[in-house]
C-alpha cells in the first residue's frame, strides 16, 4: 500500500482507467484484463471515497476551529482573530459541502 495520501483526481482516474481495462477484457474475452480492471476499479473507487470522507473531516476539524477563534475574538474584542475565525469556519463549511458522502 502506498504511503501517499488519498487522492479523489488519483482515485476517480484509477476507476476510470480500470473501467476501461475491464471493458477491453470483456470485449476481446482476455480473463486476466477483465479481472485486472475489475480490481483497478475497485481500488480507484476506495481511494476516492477515503479522500472524500478525509476532506469531509478536515473541513469539520477547520468549522469548530474557526468557531471556536471567532467566538474568542468576539468575546476579546479582538477583530483579526474574529475575521479569521469566520473565514476559516466558512472555509471549512465549504470543504464539508464538496466531499458530503453521496
Amino acid at each position: 500500500m502506498s504511503s501517499q495520501e488519498p487522492s479523489k483526481v488519483s482515485g476517480q482516474f484509477h476507476s476510470v482507467k480500470g473501467t476501461a481495462v475491464e471493458t477491453i477484457g470483456d470485449v476481446t474475452g482476455m480473463q486476466s484484463w477483465t479481472q485486472s480492471g475489475k480490481e483497478e476499479h475497485a481500488k480507484g473507487e476506495g481511494e476516492y471515497n477515503a479522500a472524500q470522507a478525509k476532506g469531509y473531516v478536515e473541513g469539520v476539524s477547520d468549522r469548530a476551529a474557526g468557531y471556536k477563534d471567532s467566538v474568542v475574538g468576539a468575546v476579546t474584542g479582538d477583530k483579526a482573530q474574529q475575521t479569521t475565525g469566520n473565514v476559516k469556519n466558512e472555509k471549512g463549511q465549504t470543504q464539508q459541502e464538496i466531499n458530503k458522502p453521496t
